[in-house]
């Protein structure tokens, strides 16, 4: 940590010196870039310039301490080592805070992308990845936020093998960041003649968008691939090659976009999924090193792996990491999804975030 903050020092010097420069002053979006990310670690360096002071005068009190043959005046030189030693601490515990800010505060009103995988059960699967994604999009309709669709593979019976969508509004990420993993669903498939129930399973990601100066991908870096769209049964295929394909390179990420008929806007979408891809691996990296953090982890989609399951027969949905089985199934389904959010979120609060 010591040698990451060091380096961001340097950084933080090196955009006061080019902040300085009439060239770069001259231009004014790049001015603002640099500015903008030097406000962002100003906090931080300021601390860890702090720190570095406090340790200087601990390590001239020691000497002085070491070398002073008066009784009273070791005595003061203890007494001021013990304060800085006192200052030091809280000094680490503040640059702790703002390495690892509460994560209600950092994301509370953050843009976010949801992924909605087909697990196990085939086509039942594909039908559950639908139902969820209507779930979910009725809940946000009823909390007045926004939903805008990346990407979509449907199956040819009306549900999907994955769909990617963003959610703009206050406090959404709040609500909706404990959605992460597998739910398993116990019905009887449409497509089953006998009447038996089957068990299927989807995986969902929730994926925070990162700001600006949060993650940087380099042109070289990315392979863009475009293609003609194509839609379940052949349908609102484009006769244009608008479908965007990204390939992050360096870490082998893919996403794909076809959902607008311009390529243009089909290549921003991809690029707000890859960065968030990307975002969250960075996170998941830092929180495995630096803490232990609540990482929200998705399962293979495999039946057993589960962190909800939705239960037809019984009208029953429970959820695994608190324990909690609500019998009103039908009006979840229909997005009624506030008494669930609320008991995820008092539970992640009661143990410390970690569900």
């Amino acid at each position: 940590m010591f040698e990451e903050l060091k380096q961001l020092k340097d950084e933080y010097e090196d955009l006061t010196h080019k902040l300085a420069d009439p060239s770069i002053m001259a231009d004014m979006s790049v001015y603002q870039s640099y500015a903008k990310k030097r406000s962002q670690i100003e906090p931080l360096v300021e601390k860890w310039m702090e720190y570095e002071m406090v340790e200087k005068e601990i390590s001239a009190c020691i000497a002085l301490f070491e070398q002073e043959h008066d009784d009273e005046l070791k005595q003061m030189a203890m007494e001021e080592i013990e304060g800085l030693e006192a200052r030091k601490g809280v000094l680490i515990k503040q640059i702790d805070d703002i390495l690892h800010p509460d994560e209600d505060s950092q994301y509370k009103n953050r843009d976010f992308i949801m992924e909605i995988r087909a697990g196990t059960g085939g086509e039942e699967s594909g039908l559950f990845a639908g139902d969820l994604f209507r779930m979910y999009s009725r809940y946000i309709q009823n909390m007045g936020w926004k939903l805008d669709v990346v990407d979509s593979n449907p199956t040819e019976i009306g549900g999907f093998k994955e769909i990617v969508f963003s959610i703009e509004g206050e406090n959404a990420y709040n609500c909706l960041k404990f959605e992460s993993g597998t739910h398993r669903v116990q019905r009887v498939p449409i497509t089953e003649t006998s009447g038996r129930v089957h068990t299927s399973a989807a995986t969902i990601a929730v994926l925070v968008e990162p700001e600006d100066v949060e993650i940087d991908i380099r042109q070289e870096d990315l392979k863009i691939d475009v293609y003609r769209s194509t839609g379940a049964g052949g349908q609102h295929v484009n006769t244009t090659d608008s479908a965007v394909r990204i390939t992050h390179i360096p870490s082998g990420v893919v996403v794909t976009c076809q959902d607008e008929r311009s390529q243009h806007k089909n290549k921003a979408k991809a690029m707000k999924h890859l960065r968030a891809r990307l975002f969250a691996h960075a996170q998941e990296k830092q929180q495995s090193e630096f803490s232990q953090a609540r990482k929200l982890q998705v399962g293979t989609g495999d039946r057993s792996e589960k962190i909800r399951t939705y239960n037809y027969p019984q009208n029953r949905i429970t959820d695994h990491r608190i324990g909690l089985s609500l019998y009103k199934l039908e009006m979840i389904m229909n997005g009624d999804l506030n008494e669930m959010v609320l008991a995820l979120a008092q539970a992640a609060k009661e143990n410390g975030k970690e569900l």
